[in-house]
């Protein structure tokens, strides 16, 4: 109702015998703003009502801003427009309620409905102070700046007791050494080690229940030793166990990232941290009606202190395993990657693990032996190949070579011609010694040795002149080389026809001839 119809209804049920506490409790308002309506008398109300109407608001000048984040997302929370203004104005100073009262006006005046989907939670006592973390996995998609849609995962922490949070993203699935590194990075920012950490049944960190006795994978059994950890891992369908990073999953993906766009990861995670500070760990929790940041302050004494930083070097164990394809191929990141020649048929899958520096470490699941090392490029859709990968074919190349120049009489000249051709053409090389075989299985001998000496003599070193040099040879004599005269054969030395034929110049002019015939004086 409004403010005039509250002020009347009020006065109403006063006159009517309510006590002013059963009109607060029938209105669903405070008593102390039954008393306020109840001082006032109506030109008083009146005057008041027209000065809200007509007065400034804080928020006044942001209200293009907020209207139209509201517009493009209607399921905005007043929580999440709060956190936006502060990333955006830094020295903007504004309660939560003022905000809440602002965006709820709004969506009133500019009918913009809120669009909700909540989800239920039970609650769970509060741990004591440095016991436990709970630990949890989320993903979200996001949009680009060139408008493209991207992945993201991450890996949230939360200390039971002041909630105080930790998150890390990544633009690519998560490996059990990203969740070890992970892990290092969080006991930095919590500054210790709580003695309980609490997970879900992720493949990452659990082989098995088996019956309460955990199978860990190989890699966080050797970091959990390391460490000395203390583990619990979640029955399955029980999430109410690890409530309370089931709704940092959800304050993360609702609050910090959604309509947030990407650029790259390591911005990305850096305002990731910035969010933390300013509201994730800094703004007061429903539940505790605490700043997590204030009661961390407390809870940090109770945490195990880091003795040893731990040295993860890279190791080859199974985090993640792709098949291997019969061209030869795995598939990553929506590209493909190349193998060597033979993979397909060794191993029907390989391990796969991507380094901080963009390199994709292909290996062997059975020995840990390295199959490949890739490049990974930016985009989708790719072929990464390494040219070491395809078929040797200099071998190939090489035994061409001997074939064809074996129909030569001169075999060291045709050697070497053919060498200077696969120099000029090394793209074309299979190309141009097909060309040659062709002319040498089509004419003898002499004609393809005549050949051969008039391009080596002029310098012709490719597969079209050396067929252009064979048909102008074979039309100036016969390719047998013999010309029949009154039924006798007589053989013509080849040499002789080449020397004739190959040294033959047109006939000159001179320029007066021509300017003659431009005049039409020539006769």
């Amino acid at each position: 109702m409004d403010k005039w119809e509250m002020y009347m209804e009020i006065h109403q049920l006063i006159k009517k015998g309510f006590s002013k506490a059963k009109v607060a409790e029938k209105l669903g308002i405070s008593r102390s703003t039954v008393y306020r309506n109840l001082r006032r008398s109506p030109s008083d109300m009146a005057e008041w009502v027209e000065s809200i109407q007509t007065r400034s608001k804080k928020l006044d000048p942001h209200k293009e801003l907020i209207l139209s984040w509201l517009r493009e997302h209607p399921d905005m929370s007043a929580a999440q427009v709060e956190d936006w203004l502060k990333e955006k104005y830094e020295d903007l100073k504004v309660g939560e309620s003022t905000v809440r009262s602002y965006v709820r006006e709004l969506r009133e005046d500019y009918r913009i409905e809120k669009e909700t989907s909540p989800r239920i939670y039970e609650a769970i006592p509060d741990s004591p102070m440095g016991e436990q973390i709970q630990v949890d996995f989320g993903h979200t998609k996001q949009k680009t700046v060139d408008n493209n849609e991207v992945k993201l995962n991450f890996i949230a922490f939360v200390l039971s007791n002041s909630r105080y949070k930790y998150q890390e993203w990544l633009d690519r699935p998560f490996t059990t050494q990203d969740v070890i590194q992970a892990h290092e990075n969080a006991f930095r920012w919590y500054g210790g080690i709580p003695n309980e950490l609490v997970y879900d049944q992720d493949s990452l960190i659990v082989v098995s229940e088996n019956g309460g006795d955990l199978i860990l994978t190989r890699e966080f059994q050797q970091y959990k030793e390391s460490r000395d950890l203390s583990l619990r891992v979640c029955r399955k369908v029980d999430p109410e166990s690890k409530g309370k990073v089931e709704n940092v999953v959800g304050f993360i993906k609702h609050n910090f990232a959604k309509h947030r766009v990407f650029h790259n990861i390591d911005s990305w995670n850096e305002q990731g941290w910035e969010w933390l500070n300013r509201t994730g760990n800094y703004k007061v929790h429903n539940t505790t009606k605490k700043r997590p940041v204030e009661v961390f302050s407390l809870e940090r004494q109770h945490l195990r202190p880091v003795t040893k930083n731990l040295d993860i070097k890279y190791n080859y164990e199974n985090s993640i395993s792709r098949c291997v394809h019969k061209d030869n191929t795995i598939r990553y990141l929506s590209s493909r990657y190349s193998l060597p020649l033979g993979t397909f048929g060794k191993h029907e899958t390989v391990c796969i693990k991507e380094t901080e520096d963009k390199q994709l470490i292909i290996y062997s699941s059975e020995t840990g032996e390295i199959i490949a090392i890739h490049k990974v490029p930016d985009g989708k859709g790719l072929l990464i190949k390494d040219r070491k990968h395809s078929r040797d074919r200099s071998k190939g190349i090489d035994a061409f070579i001997d074939t064809v120049a074996q129909y030569f009489k001169e075999n060291e000249l045709a050697y070497e011609f053919l060498q200077t051709i696969r120099e000029k053409y090394p793209r074309y090389t299979r190309d141009q010694l097909q060309i040659i075989l062709k002319e040498a299985k089509a004419n003898n001998k002499e004609i393809l040795s005549a050949a051969l000496n008039e391009c080596v003599k002029r310098n012709l070193y490719s597969a079209t002149d050396f067929s252009d040099v064979v048909s102008y040879l074979k039309r100036y004599r016969p390719t047998d080389d013999t010309v029949i005269t009154n039924n006798t054969e007589i053989v013509t030395p080849l040499g002789h026809v080449s020397e004739w034929v190959m040294e033959t110049e047109t006939q000159k002019r001179e320029v007066d001839a021509y300017t003659a015939i431009l005049e039409g004086d020539y006769k």
